[in-house]
């Protein structure tokens, strides 16, 4: 027997936390890299609401954030953006989103990502200690802006 078939296989599930409409400036080029050609894109603002069951999870995108951009020579494309949500009670959470988009094979866009939050302490620091994955969706044409959900990811062992 493989000690492989001796641990438990997870179930891994995803809960939305999150849905957000974030405004956003035109992109800036920021010129060719060793790594692939750079942009920018400025964070205007925007605002958020909870999932299901986190529905005192709302408030507004912060402007003032930026998407950096790195188009690289396989085509995929990687987002690092950094911005700040201020929830309604006034805790103001900072927010790292990395993301992968690949627009190169057949089929739906790929645009998922990783997101760290920071918290300060109180109610909503525990998302200081999980892990959440996003999806990225434009707007356009309706609003300059991109549509970014957060999913709390959990694993659970069977039995």
């Amino acid at each position: 027997m493989h000690l492989l078939d001796t641990i438990p296989l997870p179930t891994l599930t995803t809960r939305l936390l999150w849905e957000a409409v974030v405004d956003i400036a035109p992109r800036e080029d920021l010129g060719m890299g060793p790594r692939g050609a750079r942009g920018i894109v400025p964070i205007l603002g925007g605002e958020f609401r909870g999932g299901p069951g986190m529905e005192a999870f709302f408030g507004t995108v912060e402007p003032g954030g930026a998407d950096r951009q790195l188009l690289r020579p396989d085509g995929a494309k990687e987002l690092d953006a950094l911005y700040e949500m201020r929830l309604h009670d006034g805790t103001l959470l900072t927010l790292h989103n990395q993301v992968i988009i690949d627009e190169t094979v057949q089929g739906p866009r790929y645009a998922l990502s990783r997101i760290h939050v920071t918290a300060p302490q109180g109610q909503w620091d525990w998302l200081n200690r999980r892990l959440i994955l996003g999806s990225l969706h434009s707007a356009r044409p309706q609003r300059d802006a991109v549509v970014i959900r957060g999913w709390l990811a959990d694993a659970s062992l069977p039995g």
